[in-house]
């Protein structure tokens, strides 16, 4: 089951690797009329499922878990809820390299945090660590921070046109 989960968790980096390198061809895969980052969304959610799945695989769960859990797990989910609530779903799902006009967003988190969704989500995961072995936590941040620096380098010359 460890090779399975293992890969369960890696799923999404070569799907999001893919969007975010080449947004032109998710813009035409998806087609006219359906908006790329909904697609996205829908796709990243499915993955998500599957990270859980695969986590859930090899964890043992008890209770209560750890104080440090507590703290880490909500600042961590706090991050994520307010990067989604400042950007809504264009922006969390890649909106801009879509052609989407996505403004600039500078309220907190932003501007304090750096890449704060994802800095967000690995304190979750290490929130989890009692339950779940390291090597599986360490694997999927090693994704996240993967995409972190993927998404670092963005070349507008390669976003898709504008979308009407």
């Amino acid at each position: 089951m460890g090779l399975l989960a293992g890969i369960g968790i890696l799923v999404p980096f070569p799907f999001y690797y893919l969007l975010w390198t080449y947004p032109l061809s998710w813009v035409n895969l998806c087609g006219k009329g359906r908006d790329p980052s909904k697609v996205m969304a829908l796709f990243s959610h499915f993955f998500k499922l599957v990270q859980f799945i695969s986590l859930f695989s090899v964890c043992s769960l008890s209770w209560p878990p750890p104080l440090h859990f507590w703290p880490l797990f909500a600042f961590g989910q706090f991050l994520n809820f307010r990067v989604y609530q400042l950007l809504g779903e264009s922006g969390t799902y890649y909106g801009v390299r879509f052609g989407k006009n996505i403004p600039w967003v500078t309220e907190f988190p932003f501007g304090f945090i750096r890449d704060p969704q994802y800095v967000g989500s690995i304190m979750s995961l290490v929130a989890c660590l009692s339950w779940v072995p390291f090597q599986y936590i360490l694997l999927w941040s090693l994704g996240y921070l993967f995409m972190m620096h993927i998404e670092s380098t963005e070349n507008p010359a390669t976003r898709a046109k504008p979308l009407s």
